[in-house]
C-alpha cells in the first residue's frame, strides 16, 4: 500500500541529489503501525540518521540532517 509513496520518495531523492534510498520491512513498534494499520500509506524512518538505536552508543549524524529536512520537505509538499 505504501509503495506508491516509497516511489515518490525515491523519485524526490533523486532530484535532490541524494543517494537511493532504502527500503526494508521490519517488525517493530512504530508509530507507522497505526497509520499503516488503518489504510494509510505510510513511510518509517525518516528521521535522523544514525546508529545504536535506544542504547547507550546511540548517535545521530548531524551532517546528514540538512538532506533529511530537505527530503521530507519536498515529500509533504507533494503529497498536499
Amino acid at each position: 500500500m505504501s509503495a506508491t509513496l516509497f516511489t515518490l520518495a525515491q523519485e524526490l531523492a533523486t532530484g535532490l541529489g541524494l543517494g537511493p534510498l532504502a527500503s526494508a520491512s521490519v517488525g517493530g513498534a512504530s508509530d507507522g503501525n497505526f497509520t499503516a494499520g488503518v489504510g494509510c500509506p505510510t513511510l518509517d524512518g525518516l528521521g535522523a540518521v544514525g546508529g545504536g538505536a535506544h542504547a547507550d552508543h546511540e548517535h545521530v549524524i548531524v551532517a546528514e540532517m540538512p538532506a533529511r529536512v530537505a527530503l521530507l520537505r519536498a515529500l509533504i509538499e507533494a503529497v498536499r
